[in-house]
């Protein structure tokens, strides 16, 4: 007689959708839920780098609740500039502390 005989840690894992075994189940992954603008908050500053670089750089927000490469992309289309999602915070190449402020306003997030 094994330990976990007849209990719910001895049966192998089924799908909560359909009840197929996992391994056999062909559902669809659920849709990514993100957090609404409203209920985050950015910090924005601005950093010096090598050789006299300026970086706008934008923090505080959740990489596992946002969705930060189309947010960074929609704010280098607005300000003209490039830019990375670098250590959980977006950086824009240049000063564009006004611009993002605006454009994060807009969206719905708080801003700091």
């Amino acid at each position: 007689m094994r330990l976990f005989e007849g209990t719910p840690w001895d049966r192998p894992p089924r799908c909560e959708r359909c009840g197929e075994l996992e391994a056999d189940c062909e559902c669809p992954p659920p849709p990514k839920q993100w957090l609404a603008p409203e209920k985050q908050q950015a910090r924005l500053r601005v950093e010096k780098r090598k050789k006299g670089k300026v970086v706008t750089v934008i923090a505080g927000l959740s990489p596992e609740e946002s969705d930060l490469p189309s947010l960074l992309a929609r704010l280098k289309d607005t300000c003209g500039a490039g830019g990375a999602v670098k250590d959980e915070a977006l950086e824009l190449q240049g000063r564009h502390l006004e611009r993002v402020r605006d454009v994060l306003v807009q969206m719905g997030y708080r801003v700091v």
